[in-house]
């Protein structure tokens, strides 16, 4: 806060897991979900290289989409498990992911196999029963063709603004989107973007994150070539609930 010197400690520790484990990968997600009073991660998406008995000379350094598969991991046990859904038939990355009470919702995402970017929407519900987990899979409709954006909550709680990201290769997506999750589902609703800077609307690339309830920031290469380090513009966004 302002006017104040607070020492914020940053710790990380390594946790060992036991069982299926998901392979180094970028451009997935990791969601919480809570069921029955206990709680668990879900991991999905994003992209690796090519499994050692795949790869060559010429494509050695490819990337490739992993496989769509559910990762269950319990941080109290430490284990972990994977789990394959037919209505999860191709790989994404760089999409988004929203949990709720037991739901994960993933929208979006790039399939690098087809090089596209599907307008998919899906609804992941995870029963933590005793035993075994019980995962079911859902496809909704009126998904976004988007990869790569921000989304920071607004209002009450499970209410969100999705801002940035991309189209396509060359096509950011100037946007805005609302999100709300309840028991019934989730809605998405267009929403007036800000009004961009002339560096924003014609910046081929953008980049950026949530900062706080309401707020988030947006970078944009100067596009600049007169000095050897990079030089950015940065932009702080505001979000309020109207009414």
């Amino acid at each position: 806060s302002r006017g104040f010197n607070k020492k914020v400690i940053l710790r990380c520790r390594e946790k060992e897991l036991v069982g299926e484990l998901p392979v180094a990968r970028y451009g997935h997600s990791l969601s919480v979900v809570h069921s029955r009073g206990k709680t668990a991660c879900v991991l999905f998406g994003g992209r690796s290289y090519m499994s050692p008995a795949e790869r060559t000379t010429e494509n050695w350094n490819c990337m490739v989409d992993c496989l769509p598969q559910i990762y269950l991991i319990d941080l109290e046990f430490g284990c972990c498990t994977a789990h394959t859904l037919p209505e999860l038939t191709d790989g994404q990355s760089f999409h988004l992911a929203l949990a709720r009470e037991d739901c994960v919702y993933f929208l979006g995402g790039h399939i690098a196999s087809t090089d596209c970017r599907p307008p998919r929407l899906f609804r992941l519900r995870v029963e933590l029963l005793l035993g075994s987990p019980l995962l079911s899979c859902e496809i909704l409709n009126d998904g976004l063709s988007i990869t790569s954006a921000i989304v920071t909550p607004i209002g009450s709680a499970h209410e969100y603004i999705i801002v940035g990201g991309y189209q396509s290769d060359s096509q950011k997506r100037m946007q805005c989107t609302y999100i709300a999750l309840d028991d019934v589902g989730i809605r998405l609703e267009p929403r007036e973007p800000p009004e961009w800077s002339s560096e924003i609307s014609h910046s081929r690339t953008w980049f950026g994150g949530t900062l706080e309830k309401g707020s988030a920031l947006i970078v944009v290469p100067s596009g600049s070539n007169t000095s050897s380090t990079d030089t950015n513009y940065f932009y702080q966004l505001g979000f309020q609930q109207e009414g």
